[in-house]
């Protein structure tokens, strides 16, 4: 028979079935009401510590959670899954995690959202593919705040998703980066993520085809300290979204076509993106904006040398020609690769 609705006590009236069985009733509402979430803990790490190498910690730590890794040098490479973390060394310095890399890819690789790295040395990242990176950035909304990059063949490497944000705070980036002919690396190597923030950061020579690479909607670049890279081949940034630098120094790289440049802009993908450059200083000579975006950019207060220049369009419409033969070759293979597959059924059958 079907439950109606009792007026009296504005329920249905199978419920009043419990008020017969109390016990039976508190066991349900503690299934349906949901846990208390446990307190965030503080993990120590070092020697005679609960746990001696970051790793251990980062099997066991939980969400919102603070790791604290004693000075010392650590031959270990952790993978950070949780979310909300903070992972911080000494703040005098001299702790150092070096030499070992997880999954193929970092020293810490963060699969983790709102991650909080700082404090801390990563060095010497090396693997087969010439990619190891000090950090590999796989989760939404990486900081990293007072962290020394020390040759790693990437300095960060951040893929992770669009809706993400990659803030940088007093760092130093030094000696990172591989000059790969066939896939340079770079001190900071950043995919299609929402906004890329540098603030206070030095970026000291790298050996890579750039020291910043980044493909972000919004690169944003204030009082920091960008150098060439050692390699004899690179621009020092190379940004295909938007820009905004303000109150930086550069000094000028390799660009393509045999110019030298501080920062090379080229189209993207975004409609209109920003493009301000302002009081900012190229030491040496070339030029501090090679811009290849097609858009006009906002220039106030730029300081250059002798000899050159504050910004150039020179070889953009070179690069445009490259550029569409590139993309018309991929589709006509793409095209003559589904003609030949659908021939091939054909006469298979």
């Amino acid at each position: 028979m079907p439950a109606r609705y009792d007026q009296r006590t504005a329920r249905i009236p199978s419920v009043r079935l419990f008020r017969g069985y109390p016990r039976a009733a508190a066991a349900l509402v503690l299934l349906l009401v949901p846990p208390p979430p446990t307190a965030a803990a503080t993990l120590e790490v070092g020697p005679g510590k609960p746990y001696s190498q970051p790793s251990a910690a980062a099997a066991v730590a939980h969400d919102g959670d603070r790791v604290v890794i004693a000075p010392g040098e650590y031959f270990d490479c952790a993978v950070w899954e949780q979310n909300n973390l903070v992972i911080e060394g000494d703040p005098a310095g001299g702790t150092v995690i070096t030499d070992k890399t997880c999954q193929g890819k970092a020293l810490f690789v963060i699969p983790g959202n709102d991650v909080t790295v700082r404090n801390l040395t990563l060095t010497r990242a090396r693997v087969p593919d010439n990619n190891g990176a000090g950090i590999r950035a796989e989760g939404r909304n990486l900081t990293a705040d007072r962290v020394r990059f020390i040759n790693n063949q990437d300095g960060i490497l951040a893929g992770g998703p669009p809706q993400s944000t990659l803030q940088i705070e007093h760092c130093t980036f030094s000696a990172n980066g591989e000059p790969d002919p066939q896939l340079p690396t770079a001190a900071l190597f950043v995919g299609e993520l929402d906004h890329l923030s540098i603030h206070d950061t030095e970026f000291q020579p790298g050996r890579g085809g750039a020291v910043i690479s980044s493909d972000t909607k919004v690169t944003e670049i204030i009082n920091s300290q960008i150098a060439r890279p050692g390699s004899p081949r690179g621009t020092p940034v190379q940004v295909s979204g938007g820009l905004v630098a303000e109150d930086s120094t550069f000094q000028a790289g390799p660009a393509p076509g045999g110019k030298q440049a501080a920062i090379l802009v080229v189209s993207g993908s975004l409609p209109d993106p920003v493009l301000i450059l302002k009081r900012n200083r190229l030491e040496g000579s070339g030029t501090l904006l090679l811009n290849w975006s097609g858009r006009a950019p906002v220039l106030e207060d730029n300081v250059v040398g002798p000899g050159g220049q504050i910004s150039s369009t020179s070889g953009e419409w070179e690069h445009r020609v490259r550029a569409f033969g590139r993309e018309a070759y991929s589709t006509l293979r793409h095209w003559a690769g589904s003609v030949r597959n659908r021939l091939r059924e054909r006469f298979r059958h």
